[in-house]
């Protein structure tokens, strides 16, 4: 519980302090990065995460997307056995195994994508779906192996293909063998565009390293969500590599939409309406 001060107006429209210490639930309420304000947490929950007052996007975690996404009832998960050891023997501070283990234990999946086939608005569809709180929703053998699964699926079925990214980039735990997942899904790719299927890929808050070197910007239709962080590397070691002052709102959805890397900026309201009217003239 938390202490919280009340104050009301006394009979002088005064605003006096009459009462403390009285007890919240924690987590009842919590502040917006957005806007500052203090936002009701079961209203942002129905408003699929997002401040009621700025329409800021709060982070969701795949199942939640997941959900958010596809008629009810109707995912298939696919390759949820699919577990990760630690290939390099791995040496940190805490040893790689002990991270996987808990992020397995606070997410409830094998590791950071959760994929299968759904519908959306009646549309049968591949749907793969980065997760950030899976050791910020990096890339590794798993991951890579996952997706690209999905991505060979969606071309034996002739299927749209979805991806929703939301991750720090490659998996340094897994180094070499990480980076070539970028390899191992973009080829996956070019045989589902070979095969003249739609590949819809959503960018959301963040996306970058080596996802947006590869799979995440191959899309032939590209989503991003508003004011989603989208880049490589962070803005801060682009300016002290190039020793230049970064334009105002560097690395934002509105900002590569601009430049041409976004096709379109889609609140998480409409996305199901977006998604199935794309696959429907595209399809």
């Amino acid at each position: 519980m938390a202490e919280l001060t009340e104050v009301i107006p006394d009979n002088n429209m005064r605003f006096t302090a009459t009462r403390k210490n009285v007890d919240v639930p924690v987590g009842l309420w919590l502040g917006c990065p957005g806007c500052t304000r203090m936002v009701y947490r079961k209203e942002m929950e129905e408003q699929l995460h997002c401040c009621p007052y700025c329409g800021h996007h709060f982070r969701v975690n795949a199942r939640q997307r997941v959900e958010m996404l596809v008629d009810t009832g109707s995912f298939e998960e696919s390759d949820s056995q699919l577990k990760v050891t630690d290939p390099l023997g791995f040496k940190a501070k805490k040893a790689y195994a002990q991270q996987l283990e808990e992020a397995r234990a606070a997410t409830g999946s094998g590791d950071a994508l959760v994929s299968g086939l759904a519908y959306i608005k009646g549309r049968r569809v591949v749907l793969a779906v980065l997760d950030f709180s899976f050791l910020a929703g990096s890339m590794g053998t798993v991951v890579g192996e996952k997706l690209t699964r999905a991505i060979e699926t969606a071309t034996d079925l002739k299927l749209p293909l979805i991806v929703v990214s939301c991750s720090g980039g490659a998996r340094m735990q897994e180094s070499t063998l990480s980076l070539m997942q970028m390899a191992k899904t973009s080829a996956a790719l070019a045989r589902h565009a070979a095969a003249n299927l739609l590949y819809i890929s959503l960018l959301t808050d963040p996306t970058t390293g080596g996802v947006t070197a590869s799979f995440a910007m191959l899309g032939d239709i590209i989503y991003a969500e508003p004011r989603a962080m989208i880049g490589f590397a962070g803005p801060r070691t682009i300016a002290n590599t190039i020793r230049m002052e970064l334009p105002e709102g560097f690395q934002r959805a509105e900002f590569l939409r601009e430049k041409g890397f976004v096709d379109r900026i889609v609140p998480r309201q409409e996305l199901r309406s977006v998604l199935a009217r794309a696959i429907d003239y595209c399809c």
